[in-house]
């Protein structure tokens, strides 16, 4: 029986410019316009400006980091959810997996803030 060989995804060279178009990066990343526009909602820190034309424009490090969103996607399995938090997380300075504590309490030990009447 043959083996199977794994080809390794190979990382797209980002061409030598400063400034890239959203259809650009979206061949780039291999994923359409609609995506990209979906992940700046859910990245803070994918933010493309805006020409004076509105149109989006990239830097070189907002498409390394579509490619670094696309292969944790992709290739990972991570969730997006599972990004976001992770991200936000890291921003804040807080530790990425903060202590659960779980403190269970009937409802029977809360008093109620005010009496009740004997007619109720």
């Amino acid at each position: 029986m043959e083996d199977l060989v794994v080809n390794p995804v190979v990382e797209p060279e980002i061409p030598d410019k400063l400034c890239f178009r959203i259809g650009e990066v979206a061949r780039l990343a291999g994923v359409k316009p609609h995506v990209l526009r979906f992940w700046e909602a859910e990245f803070r820190g994918l933010g493309p400006k805006k020409s004076g034309t509105g149109h989006r424009v990239y830097r070189r490090k907002d498409v390394a980091f579509v490619l670094e969103i696309k292969r944790l996607l992709y290739e990972k399995r991570f969730t997006t959810k599972a990004l976001v938090n992770t991200s936000s997380r890291k921003e804040s300075g807080t530790p990425s997996r903060p202590p659960i504590r779980v403190n269970r309490v009937s409802c029977s030990q809360y008093q109620w803030p005010f009496p009740r009447s004997a007619a109720s």
